[in-house]
């Protein structure tokens, strides 16, 4: 009796462990599925017009080393599937625009692909989601009566595959099938494709599937410059008097990713469907541009994907949808060297082809994502456009009250020259932010101050963060990973053995002790 009191006591210890992992594991063709936590997550978009992309292989562990879990190809590349097997990254596949004929007049051939192309490798590798075509109603409106179809059947395979319930399946628009989106309580769906639209958004629905959106606010504000504040499409602090009001919900936007997203649920309430979560398929911005795109700089796209991370993250959701925080895929992995001009088009990526970065991003303090991108280099400095009267007084306001280190920018001193207000501050402006630890709000001074990942150290100037560097090479990259993560229940069980409990273990612990005890009271 003792013995069986005693497995019974284990084998309630060992659910308890496992079940409070979070999730159970479902067996598909003998192998675990690990299910989605269904939490927002930042992916990246892999392109292939790379001159020097990696081997499959060591694309993988590119992404393992980056924290990257969530990736989307532009197609069905077998060698890249092959390599993710067993990796635990979720991809989502896609079908070519060239495809969508055969697969949307045959159900046989959408059988076929399914087979072809996700039966093949799944759950080895974890397919998430299938995006069919791209932009077809827009770019190719001649196919728009097939794309339906085209989606029909390929769900109906993964039906038939019992596969419909772990991979999604819809088709990424361009934002210009959304009509006045500004203010987004006024967006609307164009009214000639509403006739595609309708229908695909009751099979979005119907079977849980997103409503695939492909947003650029570097366009947004591009096309409306003088409009839309470029701290706007920054996802930059705002003063209130700057934030954009929709006057007729009196909803306030701080940034304008979150109206372009409202601007989608806005237009699908004004069809009655209001159970289709909105995923952001693209989203970037381009780090160099020709003559005609001053504002494709390194520091803009730091600074939107940086800001746009830590957004996600964040998990405040939009101002119509507090509660839902979309997904992103930014918009893209690498820079795709082999692209057609602007300038701009080959230079959308966080990285070249060869995995080294073209930017530091900061994103310290936002989980492990690129975590190894991320080596906190950056700086404060001055803005180009300002006031001199006004960046004085903030320059005084930072070695006064402030208590910045402003020694060398005495008179005599290495960073003296050039002696102007801009350089001076600037210096003073990034003693202070090293200062405060990189704070949220410490590169702000009122508008003045803007963070770079350019060392601004000049001839024998060496600014703050410079120093700080060679002074900490062994930096520690803040994360908010838990310490358990990779242990699983027995590193759980260790954990609290050595003391380390957290109060939903205790609890549940407490929990069901309170049921075995009474069992266990004749021993």
């Amino acid at each position: 009796m003792a013995d069986s009191k005693f497995s019974l006591f284990f084998l309630f210890l060992f659910v308890f462990l496992t079940v409070s992992e979070g999730k159970f594991s479902p067996l598909i063709n003998g192998v675990k599925v690990e299910k989605d936590d269904k939490q927002p997550f930042v992916g990246v978009n892999i392109g292939s017009d790379v001159s020097n992309l990696l081997s499959p292989s060591d694309l993988v562990s590119f992404l393992h080393f980056q924290k990257i879990t969530h990736i989307r190809l532009y197609d069905t590349n077998p060698d890249i599937l092959k390599a993710l097997k067993g990796s635990k990254i979720r991809v989502v596949i896609s079908v070519p625009n060239n495809q969508l004929l055969a697969i949307g007049y045959s159900n046989t051939t959408a059988a076929a692909w399914i087979a072809r192309n996700v039966v093949a490798y799944y759950p080895q590798t974890l397919i998430s989601g299938i995006s069919v075509g791209d932009e077809v109603l827009t770019t190719i409106p001649s196919a728009s009566p097939l794309l339906l179809p085209a989606i029909e059947s390929l769900y109906n395979a993964l039906v038939a595959a019992n596969l419909h319930t772990q991979i999604t399946i819809s088709t990424p628009h361009a934002a210009s099938i959304i009509l006045d989106p500004f203010p987004p309580s006024q967006a609307f769906f164009n009214q000639s494709l509403v006739q595609f639209i309708l229908p695909l958004l009751q099979f979005l629905s119907r079977t849980g599937s997103p409503l695939m959106m492909n947003f650029y606010p570097y366009y947004v504000f591009m096309q409306n410059k003088g409009v839309v504040p470029l701290d706007n499409a920054l996802f930059k602090p705002l003063v209130p008097s700057k934030e954009m009001v929709d006057p007729n919900t009196l909803l306030h936007y701080t940034n304008v990713l979150d109206a372009m997203i409202d601007s989608a649920y806005f237009s699908m309430k004004n069809l009655n469907i209001t159970d289709v979560i909105v995923l952001v398929t693209e989203t970037g911005w381009p780090s160099k541009g020709d003559s005609k795109e001053p504002y494709a700089t390194i520091n803009n796209a730091d600074n939107f994907n940086s800001n746009l991370i830590k957004h996600i993250i964040d998990r405040s959701g939009t101002p119509f949808h507090p509660e839902v925080t979309s997904s992103v895929y930014i918009y893209e992995l690498f820079n795709e060297d082999l692209r057609s001009p602007p300038v701009s088009e080959a230079n959308w990526g966080l990285f070249y082809g060869n995995s080294t970065p073209v930017y530091l991003l900061h994103v310290s303090g936002s989980g492990t994502f690129l975590a190894n991108d991320t080596t906190n280099q950056t700086f404060c400095i001055a803005i180009d456009e300002f006031d001199v009267k006004t960046l004085q007084t903030a320059l005084d306001w930072a070695c006064g009250p402030g208590k910045a280190n402003c020694t060398e920018i005495q008179p005599g001193e290495v960073c003296y020259q050039p002696n102007n207000v801009k350089n001076h501050a600037s210096y003073a402006f990034d003693s202070y932010y090293q200062k405060e630890g990189k704070t949220s709000g410490s590169c702000d001074f009122k508008g003045l101050a803007m963070i770079t990942t350019t060392d601004p150290s000049h001839g024998s100037c060496i600014f703050p963060g410079s120093k700080k560097m060679k002074n900490n090479t062994k930096e520690t990259v803040n994360s908010t990973q838990i310490p358990e993560a990779s242990g699983g229940a027995a590193q759980r069980l260790k954990l609290w053995i050595n003391g380390e409990k957290s109060p939903y273990l205790f609890t549940c612990s407490f929990l069901i002790l309170s049921v075995l005890i009474p069992l266990m009271a004749p021993w």
